[in-house]
């Protein structure tokens, strides 16, 4: 059985402002690519990491165009939402969603913690997914990245995460998980998604963490210079086999992202850092994301649970009563 593994195509209708080249075009060009080698390598299965798209009401144009692109695939695409394929970190708004209409159509299928077995030449494989939730880095929420009990049915079992799952410990005050923390996982291959620069494939006592990274550069940082954005082929016989596979449509790094914007971003991040400093000295305060501060204010203040999920509720409506304009 073989699957192709990609994340984090962040579709969308417009030039993101370090791009100096023509970012939708570019973008189809990626994605006929990836169509090309899960046809070439005769795939049996899609899977997608999440953020398809970069927001949730993106214009009816822009995914008309990139869906025709999407049918060009041969094999069944699974998918598992991220922050940006919904409104308001909620899971529960992708019925309002582009991605959730892609769904419904069928176009694309859509991956949770409800199992779902996969097979091809006896062969048998169960996928499952944890889509993107505010909260998914809170210490009660790591098991969110494992999967806790073996099925003895299949031969395989895949989990896919869209968070913030990382190699090595990342920014003080910036909340995420480190693969260190999941390898009692039960899953042979966790596929990530989210962070956009990935890692390099890990292997711990046969199971695998794989986040090849974004397909698309549309960060500010100069590490996206040197990056080379790539798709994961992934061919299960009697073991595990893992190929790197990077693409030929993207750009080298300088050609396509612009340093000058890069290094106003780089300035302005630095001020962020220190106002994010200036934060945590006076308070407990450990992340500037305004649902993860909610939550964090609940606790240092004992407000009640009730009142904190309307406060994050109220955050949400405003911001799918915004989309409706």
């Amino acid at each position: 059985m073989k699957l192709l593994y990609f994340t984090d195509t962040h579709i969308r209708g417009n030039n993101p402002k370090n791009r100096k080249d023509n970012f939708i075009e570019t973008l189809k060009n990626k994605l006929n690519e990836v169509v090309d080698i899960s046809i070439n390598e005769n795939v049996d299965y899609i899977l997608h990491g999440g953020d398809l798209f970069d927001r949730p009401d993106i214009s009816i144009a822009v995914v008309s165009e990139f869906s025709q692109i999407l049918q060009k695939f041969e094999a069944p695409i699974y998918i598992v939402s991220g922050n940006h394929d919904i409104f308001g970190h909620n899971q529960k708004t992708i019925n309002r969603t582009m991605l959730g209409l892609l769904s419904s159509l069928n176009l694309v299928k859509l991956v949770d913690e409800n199992p779902i077995i996969l097979e091809k030449d006896n062969i048998k494989v169960q996928l499952t997914a944890n889509p993107y939730s505010f909260n998914m880095e809170d210490e009660s929420y790591k098991d969110k990245y494992k999967v806790l009990e073996k099925n003895k049915d299949v031969n395989y079992m895949i989990h896919m995460v869209h968070g913030f799952l990382l190699d090595k410990p990342f920014i003080k005050g910036v909340p995420h998980t480190l693969i260190s923390e999941i390898t009692d996982t039960l899953a042979d291959i966790t596929l990530a998604g989210h962070y956009h620069f990935g890692f390099k494939t890990i292997n711990i006592d046969n199971k695998y963490f794989i986040n090849p990274g974004s397909i698309v550069r549309i960060s500010n940082s100069l590490e996206e210079i040197k990056r080379r954005p790539k798709v994961i082929l992934i061919d299960l016989k009697d073991e595990i086999s893992i190929k790197e596979i990077y693409l030929k449509s993207a750009l080298p790094g300088e050609l396509v992202l612009d340093r000058n914007e890069m290094e106003r971003h780089k300035f302005k991040r630095s001020k962020i850092y220190e106002f994010k400093e200036i934060i945590d000295t006076t308070s407990d305060l450990g992340s500037l994301d305004i649902f993860n501060l909610l939550v964090q204010i609940s606790k240092n203040e004992s407000i009640p649970e009730d009142v904190r999920d309307e406060a994050i509720k109220r955050v949400q409506d405003i911001q799918l009563r915004e989309a409706e304009y």
